[in-house]
């Protein structure tokens, strides 16, 4: 029995049965006799609806969410350049294809679709959500220990179905009709981590606001410092204009002005001479 491939399964079967599927693999791994690897199993955590929603997508077509993950990549980068336009693009990007994958998947209650969405911005928002939401195996935001559980390989995908496999199933223990304390207090934890996760999401999110209006006033004031120094250039390429349209005004009277002085000088001069000569 392998970690790996156990953790897989779990992530990748019935989410009803995934408490029951742990504890007959744990106790399956004891019964063989390896006591670490049971304790291990028996450490995984079951994943929310919304994670599970996720992995499920990861198995069958994991393209967007890799897609998602590469525009968190380029959404910090922009977010480290302080390109303002770069980042307001990727958003826009980012909110379409969160849409266009929440509007793929089944029909399902607006408390899950919102919780989906938040999965999918996190996804976006934290390479490790990323990369575990790849793999199809993540538990929920709030939650990216995946040292503590497995190891993802380079090579590291999904299997190619969401179904269990059969000896999994075959050592499920069956569903009690008693209550069932544990899972209880287990999905009160998720609910607490879920909302701590979502806290911190509306926190970072406020803060990227506040970044942004920072940049977009930034933008703003460098944008009508270049309009003023247009203006201005404008301004001087009209008085430009209008100074070399006097000195061409002034350079022809002056030329005018010579040529009447000279004809003057000279009538002036052949009068004198006559003069001389009576």
């Amino acid at each position: 029995m392998d970690f790996d491939t156990v953790a897989g399964e779990l992530y990748g079967g019935d989410l009803a049965e995934f408490v029951s599927a742990r504890n007959a693999a744990a106790k399956a791994a004891k019964a063989e006799g390896d006591a670490e690897l049971a304790a291990k199993i028996r450490e995984l955590r079951k994943p929310t609806t919304a994670a599970a929603i996720v992995n499920r997508l990861a198995r069958e077509d994991a393209a967007e969410l890799r897609e998602l993950a590469e525009l968190g990549d380029e959404l910090r980068d922009a977010h480290t350049r302080l390109a303002g336009d770069d980042l307001r693009a990727l958003t826009r990007r980012r909110g379409d294809l969160v849409r266009r994958i929440v509007h793929g998947l089944p029909s399902m209650s607006d408390t899950v679709s919102r919780e989906v969405e938040a999965t999918l911005e996190a996804v976006a928002a934290d390479p490790g959500t990323a990369e575990l939401a790849v793999a199809g195996r993540l538990t929920s935001v709030a939650h990216q220990d995946t040292d503590q559980w497995f190891t993802l390989a380079a090579s590291a995908a999904p299997p190619s179905t969401g179904k269990r496999s059969a000896k999994l199933v075959e050592k499920a223990e069956p569903a009690k009709p008693k209550k069932d304390h544990r899972r209880e207090e287990e999905d009160r934890k998720e609910r607490e981590r879920a909302r701590a996760e979502r806290e911190r999401l509306r926190k970072e999110a406020a803060e990227l606001a506040k970044e942004r209006a920072v940049a977009e006033r930034d933008l703003v004031r460098t944008e009508r410092a270049a309009e003023q120094a247009t203006t201005r250039v404008d301004d001087l390429r009209t008085r430009l204009a209008e100074a070399e349209e006097r000195s061409e005004r002034t350079t022809t009277e002056f030329e005018k002005a010579k040529e009447t002085y000279e004809q003057a000088d000279k009538a002036a001069e052949d009068a004198r001479k006559a003069a001389e000569a009576r």
